[in-house]
C-alpha cells in the first residue's frame, strides 16, 4: 500500500519498473535504481532534468505508471572515442561552409562602399555611419576566424 510503479526507460528502448513511495526524493530513487552510480545517471521527466536530488516524486507529480527516461552520462575516466583525422587542409584556416560567409560579408560591404562612394546622393548620414560600423564589425570578425 501505498507504493508507485514507475517505469525506467532507457536510450536504447530497454525499460525497467522501480516500486517506490511518493515520499521517496529523487536520490533515493536514483540510490535505489542505481547504486553506486548516482552521479552519473540523469532522470529526466516530462521533458524536465530533475536535477534537485531533495524533491519528492510527489512534489514532482510522479504518479502509477509514469514513465521517467534515464540517460548515463559517462565520468571523466571513461575513455572518448578518438575522431577521425580531417583531410589535408591549408594549416590555419577553418574548414566547412562557413568559411565563405566573411568573404561573401566582405564582398557585400565592397559593393555598398562602391555605391556609397559613386551615389553620394543616396546615402543619408545616419545610413553612412551604420556602413561605417558594419564595417568595423566584420574586420573585427575576419581578424577573429582568420587572423590565428
Amino acid at each position: 500500500p501505498g507504493l508507485i510503479k514507475i517505469r525506467l526507460k532507457f536510450l536504447n528502448d530497454t525499460e525497467e519498473v522501480a516500486v517506490a513511495r511518493p515520499e521517496d526524493t529523487v536520490g533515493i530513487l536514483k540510490s535505489k535504481c542505481f547504486p553506486g552510480q548516482e552521479s552519473q545517471m540523469k532522470l529526466i521527466y516530462r521533458g524536465q532534468l530533475l536535477q534537485d536530488q531533495a524533491r519528492t516524486l510527489r512534489s514532482l507529480r510522479i504518479t502509477d505508471n509514469c514513465v521517467i527516461h534515464c540517460h548515463r552520462s559517462r565520468g571523466a575516466t571513461a575513455a572518448t572515442p578518438a575522431l577521425p583525422e580531417p583531410g589535408p587542409t591549408a594549416p590555419g584556416l577553418p574548414v566547412g561552409g562557413g568559411m565563405l560567409v566573411v568573404p561573401t560579408v566582405m564582398v557585400v560591404l565592397a559593393l555598398g562602399w562602391y555605391f556609397r562612394i559613386n551615389y553620394r546622393q543616396l546615402f543619408t548620414a545616419p545610413a553612412t555611419v551604420s556602413l561605417i560600423g558594419v564595417t568595423v564589425l566584420v574586420t573585427f570578425l575576419a581578424f577573429g576566424v582568420y587572423g590565428q
